[in-house]
């Protein structure tokens, strides 16, 4: 099983992974349709449109992703006793982050679910502590370990 800490550096590698992947697709794309402007003339007026919403997507997921990084830089990274954001839950079930969404992760190949604190689950077991069940969806899940 990885550290809390390593756990915390897995996620913040793959959030700043995502940025300079969307950073660079933005500019492959900005240069794309600088090259569309000078050879292809307004003919291709469309093209160009198609290519600046693209531009636009890719910029609000790029914004997306940087919040995800900022909130990442506001956890806490020591142990805890109680389920809140920062905290890894280990249940019945599996084990959980409670960080930034980024679905399941494999760090060490121990298989651990990062979610976001918004996300119903997180909701459920919000300030719980070991030894304490909450229930999503009609699932019951025991909470073994908090750290």
């Amino acid at each position: 099983m990885p550290t809390k800490s390593g756990i915390y550096q897995f996620v913040r590698n793959r959030v700043l992974e995502k940025i300079q992947m969307l950073e660079n697709l933005i500019a492959e794309t900005r240069a794309s349709n600088n090259d569309t402007k000078s050879s292809m003339g307004d003919k291709y007026e469309t093209g160009r449109e198609m290519l600046q919403q693209q531009i636009n997507q890719l910029q609000l997921q790029l914004k997306e992703v940087i919040q995800k990084q900022q909130f990442l830089e506001t956890l806490k990274l020591h142990d805890t006793v109680k389920s809140e954001p920062g905290a890894l839950v280990q249940t019945d079930k599996g084990w959980f982050y409670i960080s930034v969404s980024l679905g399941e992760i494999r760090p060490e190949g121990t298989k651990i679910i990062c979610i976001s604190p918004e996300a119903p689950l997180a909701h459920a077991m919000k300030g719980k502590t070991a030894g304490e069940n909450f229930a999503v969806n009609g699932n019951i899940f025991r909470i073994l370990d908090i750290l």
